[in-house]
Parts: structure tokens; C-alpha cells; sequence
């Protein structure tokens, strides 16, 4: 008896302790949610604004303080394309160079390992002007390339793919070679059906990290025809902001593709952060 009522007692207090961690994770998206909605005399003054309208979202799509139209669906259009290509890239490059470096035995690989995992602790802004100016040269500045190509190649998801394909039998690529497959057979009908997991958690990792970005963004294009969603809220609210409503509307804007994406591969998701934190 004494026994069940510690126990009936500890899942008490882990569920207390659960629900006040998920309040203070959740709390700030859900702040930022009704002040989007909220009337702008409302907006940061209370923790749970009472009156909302679509001001903010109304100013947004109106063109900001200009009040000129602005190319948003253009824009969102942008971050799509730049995205995605820039995530299926990285991960074609990350899963056919781990395949190589896991599988496939040649002379120089712990080397070559080694250079990856020393590359992985300098910050990306260091070549940040010499890519710039390398754009410039090969004229590629003000494209959907100068954004693409320079986030083709993601050393992180190498290094993801790397340890997960070691953790393969080589087997199994043993019985399919001498059913005499190739490398690119073995990697595509065996390896990535295996991986599938993983893969859901390096392409939303990826892509989130794509999809958020600015720098790079706002240094290679110029044109509205070119901007990101990114780069057209930033020209919008300038350096110093003073529209917090209509900011905290671009925010959720922002973070929707992301929501949707993770509710769509939840599941997976799962599975594949149980296998990267053993």
C-alpha cells in the first residue's frame, strides 16, 4: 500500500513538472499569437490582450508604413523555391558522401572525416565575403543560384548520415552486391528506405535553417522580384521596428511552414531524435 501511494505520488509530481515545462515552452508562441491579433493599444501593455481585430495582418499585406503593395506572395513564392532546393541539395550531398564515407573503404577516410568534423566548429560568417565575392565574379548576384548554391552542401548532415549508415549491417549491402547491385542501387533501394527516420529529422532541421535565414539572403539580391520573405519583412520594419503588433504577425507568418511540417512528420520525427540521442 505504502508502495503504490510513492508511486501514485511520483507520477503526480512528473506530470506537474511536465505540464509546467510544456506551459513555459508553448507560453511565448501563444503570447506571440494574440498580440498578433490584438489591438496595437493592446499589444505588449497586457499579458492577455481582450480586444483583437487583423490590423496587424492588414498592415502587413497593405505594404507597412509605405503603404505601397509590397510582393509578398512573390516573396513567399522566393523563400519556397530557395528552400527547398537548397534542402533537397543538402541532403543529396549529405546522403551520397556519408554513404561513401561509411560504406565504401578508400584510402584517406578517417582522414577526410576528421576535416569534416573540424570544419563543423567554425561559424558559417567567417567565409560569409569571400562567398560574396565569388557570387559577384561568376555573376550570379541578384539570383535564385546566389542563394542555392552557397547552402548546397551541409557538413552537419554528412556528419548525421555518417554515423547512422555505420550503424547499418554491412550485410545486408554484402547479400545485394553479390546479387550484383551497384553502390547507387544499394544506396537508393536499401540504405534510404532504412533511413527514413533520420532523414525526417535532418530535412526539417535543414530546411528551418533555410527557411530562416537573412544575412545571406539581404547580401545577394537586390530586386523585389528576387527578396525572400525574410529579406521583404526586414525592408519593412527597418532596423528599429516600432510596430510590434504587425511584427508579431510576420513572426507567426514566419513559423507556420515550420508548424505544419513538424505536425505532418511528427511521428518520424520522433522516431528519428530517439536514434540521435542513443
Amino acid at each position: 500500500m505504502v508502495g503504490a501511494n510513492k508511486k501514485k505520488k511520483s507520477l503526480i509530481i512528473r506530470y506537474v513538472v511536465a505540464t509546467i515545462l510544456l506551459i513555459v515552452m508553448v507560453f511565448p508562441y501563444a503570447y506571440m499569437v494574440l498580440n498578433s491579433f490584438a489591438d496595437w493599444n493592446q499589444v505588449d501593455r497586457k499579458l492577455f490582450p481582450t480586444n483583437f481585430s487583423l490590423k496587424s495582418y492588414k498592415w502587413l499585406l497593405s505594404g507597412g508604413e509605405a503603404g505601397t503593395p509590397r510582393p509578398w506572395l512573390r516573396a513567399f513564392f522566393n523563400s519556397i523555391i530557395v528552400s527547398a532546393s537548397s534542402t533537397f541539395l543538402m541532403m543529396a550531398t549529405g546522403i551520397m558522401v556519408a554513404y561513401a564515407l561509411a560504406k565504401i573503404p578508400f584510402k584517406g577516410r578517417d582522414t577526410v572525416n576528421n576535416v569534416i568534423l573540424f570544419q563543423m566548429f567554425f561559424p558559417a560568417i567567417i567565409l560569409l565575403i569571400p562567398s560574396f565575392l565569388i557570387i559577384q565574379k561568376i555573376g550570379l548576384y541578384d539570383t535564385y543560384w546566389a542563394m542555392i548554391l552557397p547552402k548546397a552542401l551541409s557538413l552537419w548532415a554528412i556528419f548525421m548520415y555518417t554515423n547512422f549508415f555505420k550503424a547499418i549491417p554491412t550485410t545486408f549491402i554484402e547479400a545485394a552486391k553479390l546479387d550484383g547491385a551497384t553502390d547507387l542501387q544499394i544506396l537508393y533501394k536499401i540504405i534510404l528506405p532504412m533511413s527514413k527516420s533520420i532523414t525526417i529529422v535532418i530535412f526539417l532541421f535543414l530546411f528551418m535553417e533555410r527557411w530562416t535565414e537573412l544575412l545571406w539572403d539581404m547580401l545577394v539580391v537586390k530586386s523585389d522580384a528576387m527578396v525572400t520573405l525574410n529579406v521583404l519583412l526586414s525592408q519593412m520594419f527597418g532596423p528599429y521596428g516600432g510596430y510590434p503588433g504587425p511584427l508579431y504577425a510576420a513572426s507567426v507568418l514566419l513559423t507556420l511552414p515550420i508548424i505544419i511540417l513538424f505536425l505532418i512528420f511528427a511521428k518520424k520525427f520522433q522516431e528519428g531524435m530517439q536514434f540521435t540521442l542513443k
